[in-house]
């Protein structure tokens, strides 16, 4: 019988390079792109190359794929022929045994399983042999790449690489509870990600809502209108509030002799008008070149429909602003076991979100979700259910819907 050493010496080193094939295409499918970028800023030589195979992810996972199923055959041949020499009636078989065990073991899940912890660092320790092997199979990689354009031509497979809002907003999820990120940081990000898709519908203060004063108004009645609002800054209209003529600022109209004795064309401010389908990042660009921090809303009629301050919008990225003069307004005041009095103007999203529920509709705040709801115009003291929660309307104004009570009851069993 023939030293079955030499087989064995050759098999072991097949092993390891199959693991290191199996590492390496772990390490490069996980890596973290922005680490890598990191570590490159930093002048990490290793970190460039790797990187670079990154980019070049086609030649990389065909070199890999190549040499790993050259190792693998190369190793049940041996394998074949070792034991065959030393039981020739099933020594195939064994040798398939063997080798599917050995592989699957020591040249799969143990090198991947170590990869995958550590990625990065794999990928750097890998980088200069697989350059080398993309060198030397770059006949073998220009025809795969011909190969892959002509099976993208049959199928019509289009490259889509690019994530989706929602592949964002999970990613921000899972490095939050990963702990790189605390909650704050989260839905900063969260807010960024969603800011371009609101509009101005979606934040704005409608015109029931609007302080403005008329141009017939004297100044005495202004005065009297910034001192109650306490607002920096006033619309003017003429007319009716569908005639929005200008904004006057509180620093122009009161001086340091009292009120100012110019006319009040002369200090007031063009506005600038919207459509409500405006969304908000393209607003505040306009508002920034306009150098103004109110922005109008106008419908379908030309008329007023609310209006967009530069704060509505910075709200929707770092949440609620106070000031020293702002009223705080808890948007759910909790007055009993259970029981919840909400504002009207309170976006419907948070509630649902607050009470946990999931319900699709167009309208923005409470109070038009309740009106919907009720299919008619709202009266004080109507009541309805919904889900697991009860609601009576405790607040009218002009037949909008200011307060409600709800009042949270078991939530109802889910069907199967």
């Amino acid at each position: 019988m023939e030293t079955i050493l030499p087989y064995t010496i050759v098999m072991i080193l097949l092993v390891f390079m199959s693991a290191y094939f199996s590492a390496t295409e772990t390490a490069f499918s996980s890596l973290n792109k922005t680490r890598l970028k990191a570590l490159a800023e930093e002048d990490n030589k290793k970190a460039k190359l790797a990187l670079k195979l990154a980019e070049e992810y086609d030649k990389l996972i065909s070199t890999i794929l190549i040499g790993n199923n050259i190792v693998n055959i190369a190793l049940a041949s041996i394998a074949t022929v070792m034991f065959m020499k030393i039981n020739e009636q099933h020594g195939a078989t064994i040798s398939t045994v063997v080798v599917t065990v050995v592989v699957l073991i020591f040249g799969e899940i143990s090198p991947k399983s170590i990869a995958k912890d550590s990625p990065e660092q794999f990928a750097m320790f890998s980088s200069k042999i697989i350059r080398g092997l993309i060198f030397l199979l770059t006949p073998v990689n220009f025809l795969f790449t011909l190969w892959k354009k002509l099976l993208s031509r049959i199928f019509k497979i289009e490259n889509n690489s690019k994530m989706s809002q929602e592949e964002l907003l999970m990613l921000v999820e899972e490095i939050e509870q990963d702990g790189s990120v605390d909650s704050d940081d989260g839905e900063l990000i969260r807010n960024a990600i969603e800011f371009s898709d609101m509009e101005a519908e979606d934040i704005l203060t409608h015109r029931v809502d609007i302080e403005a004063v008329s141009i017939e108004d004297s100044k005495e009645e202004i005065a009297d209108t910034f001192i109650k609002t306490r607002f920096s800054r006033l619309l003017v209209y003429d007319g009716s509030i569908d005639n929005i003529i200008g904004v006057i600022h509180l620093k122009d109209f009161f001086t340091a002799n009292g009120v100012t004795k110019k006319n009040l064309k002369d200090i007031m401010t063009k506005p600038v008008f919207i459509q409500k389908s405006e969304k908000i990042d393209d607003i505040l660009k306009i508002l920034q070149t306009n150098k103004s921090h109110i922005a109008i809303v106008v419908d379908e009629y030309g008329g007023t429909f609310g209006m967009v301050t530069m704060e509505d919008i910075l709200e929707e990225l770092v949440g609620e602003i106070w000031d020293e003069h702002d009223e705080v307004v808890e948007d759910f005041k909790k007055i009993d076991e259970h029981v919840y009095r909400v504002e009207g103007s309170v976006n419907f999203d948070d509630l649902c979100d607050f009470f946990g529920i999931k319900f699709e509709t167009d309208r923005v705040s409470v109070g038009g979700w309740v009106m919907e709801q009720l299919g008619k115009m709202p009266e004080k003291g109507d009541k309805f259910d919904f889900e697991h929660l009860s609601i009576t309307i405790t607040g009218i104004d002009s037949h909008r819907v200011t307060e409600i009570i709800i009042k949270e009851g078991e939530k109802a069993e889910e069907e199967e």
